[in-house]
């Protein structure tokens, strides 16, 4: 639904740069289709610890793909998010394999869409760029639905939910969540073209801190302790990249001004 909210791209197009965006566009969509499998398959809560693990494949990517060399220091910070995520994954109580590797290969894609974004940055502002990626998306995401789901989606999909909430709740609802979805996506986007990948990754960590949070009290999803821990666990190893990262970008900045 998120797709259909990209109508203002203003900003003309290239084959050069469509060629960019087409892999962007491929990542985009099925990161978010293997993220709303995983938010089916198990807790909110426990898709989002899943996804914490994003800074460590970003990490990986922007060393072995782009060749940028991270220090130490802070592969050493991504630990405790890898040991944490693997505490919580080991007693979570609504663990699947549906839920855990879908979960996995979103971290993936989202790692990739950003790597790709930031490539094509350097001839479209990032509005342009993130109204451009859904539209394609929106068109990868037509076959493999009317491939997988076809009649069944109106009328197990549609139909179901309209009889459970009422055609108005379920339009409504529907709207609301396109709406505030892209909207996060299109903030996520701008974002990510004023800093790097993985200092962008690390924010969306920071930001699962409040979904988990928040999924437990509205939702009222029950967590073991272990799953407690090791969820704290990741969410202090993200603050002790932060705090190394920070320290590192003031010692370049005063480096410069020297």
């Amino acid at each position: 639904m998120h797709y259909l909210f990209a109508v203002y791209c203003v900003q003309p197009i290239d084959s050069n740069l469509l060629k960019l965006l087409i892999p962007v566009a491929v990542c985009h969509a099925l990161g978010h289709v293997t993220s709303n499998v995983s938010f089916a398959a198990v807790a909110v809560s426990f898709t989002h610890t899943i996804k914490a693990l994003e800074p460590f494949f970003n990490a990986a990517a922007s060393q072995f793909v782009l060749g940028q060399s991270i220090p130490i220091t802070l592969w050493l910070s991504l630990m405790p998010v890898v040991l944490g995520v693997s505490m919580a994954s080991l007693t979570e109580l609504s663990f699947n394999w549906t839920g855990f590797i879908s979960a996995m290969i979103s971290n993936i894609s989202f790692t990739y869409r950003s790597l790709y974004s930031k490539k094509a940055m350097t001839d479209m502002d990032s509005t342009n760029i993130y109204a451009y990626i859904s539209i394609i998306a929106l068109f990868v995401c037509i076959p493999p639905a009317i491939l997988v789901e076809g009649p069944q989606l109106i009328k197990h999909g549609f139909n179901d939910a309209i009889a459970k909430v009422g055609l108005t709740k379920f339009i409504s609802d529907l709207f609301w969540v396109g709406m505030f979805y892209h909207l996060y996506n299109q903030l996520a986007t701008n974002t990510l073209e004023r800093v790097a990948p993985l200092t962008h990754a690390v924010g969306n960590v920071l930001k699962r801190v409040f979904v988990i949070g928040f999924s437990i009290l509205v939702f009222g999803n029950k967590i073991s302790t272990q799953t407690g821990i090791g969820t704290g666990i990741a969410i202090a190893g993200v603050a002790t990249y932060s705090y190394i990262k920070a320290k590192m970008e003031e010692e370049k900045r005063r480096g410069k001004a020297a």
